[in-house]
């Protein structure tokens, strides 16, 4: 009979330990753990983005969230400490206390070196400078052969050279050739003479050949220079590379016909 009672006394107490155990269970994970990370209980992200980082930090505590600044980058277009972009996005359901992603624009744009524009013509120094987020300033003609070539490249008025550190989105100036040189010479007097020894010797001093007007019945022998422009005076100056115009005796040679 104390053996019947003790046997008995064991499963009460195993089944008292079993409902405690149970009671335990259902406690912490239908009870306390909802209640403890806010079970069912989510906020709708906000829109951030385009806000000044410390703006949307206060926005952010009145909606019990929080941020992580996890990149920065340099756009000129856009303000100092300007968030960029967020994650999550805007309307997602998060719960209370989510960090909020951040990316924002840095106060000083960094250093980037410049590259190499010099000798390309302009429309390639423009595909350049916008591959290395640089932006193309104002553009300077100057006496140069090179028609079209970029001589120079300028950042806030100083020369930059191919290498040197420039802040990134900095403007760029450019000097241009114009085609034309800066050395100015006497205007040659090519009148009476033929047409191909007058091309030969403006070509020689670097000069180009304009409009060759054709005048009939001028009583000079065909193919002789009557008259250039500009006319060759000791006062009269020509820079290298201008143009110079001549008219010819004789009637205009017909092309395609021997």
């Amino acid at each position: 009979m104390l053996k019947t009672n003790s046997f008995v006394g064991v499963l009460v107490h195993l089944a008292l330990m079993g409902v405690i155990v149970a009671g335990l269970i259902f406690g912490f994970f239908y009870l306390y753990l909802p209640s403890a990370t806010n079970h069912g209980e989510t906020i709708s992200v906000p829109k951030i983005t385009g806000m000044q980082l410390p703006d949307a930090e206060a926005f952010l505590e009145e909606q019990n969230l929080r941020y992580f600044v996890n990149d920065s980058s340099y756009h000129p277009e856009y303000k100092p400490f300007e968030i960029l972009t967020q994650d999550p996005s805007p309307g997602s359901k998060v719960k209370e206390n989510r960090k909020i992603y951040v990316s924002i624009n840095m106060k000083n744009p960094p250093m980037i070196k410049m590259p190499k524009l010099i000798d390309g013509s302009v429309k390639n120094a423009e595909l350049i400078l916008k591959s290395y987020n640089l932006r193309r300033g104002k553009i300077t003609n100057v006496p140069d052969l090179q028609h079209g070539a970029v001589l120079k490249q300028f950042v806030n008025g100083k020369e930059v050279r191919p290498g040197d550190e420039v802040p990134k989105g900095a403007v760029v100036d450019l000097h241009v050739g114009d085609g034309l040189g800066n050395t100015e010479f006497e205007v040659p007097d090519v009148v009476g003479m033929p047409l191909d020894e007058a091309s030969v010797l403006l070509v020689g001093q670097k000069l180009q050949l304009g409009n060759i007007i054709y005048v009939p019945g001028s009583g000079k022998p065909d193919g002789t220079i009557v008259r250039q422009r500009p006319i060759a005076d000791v006062k009269a100056k020509i820079r290298t590379g201008e143009l110079v115009d001549l008219w010819v005796a004789g009637e205009e040679p017909v092309q395609g016909i021997d």
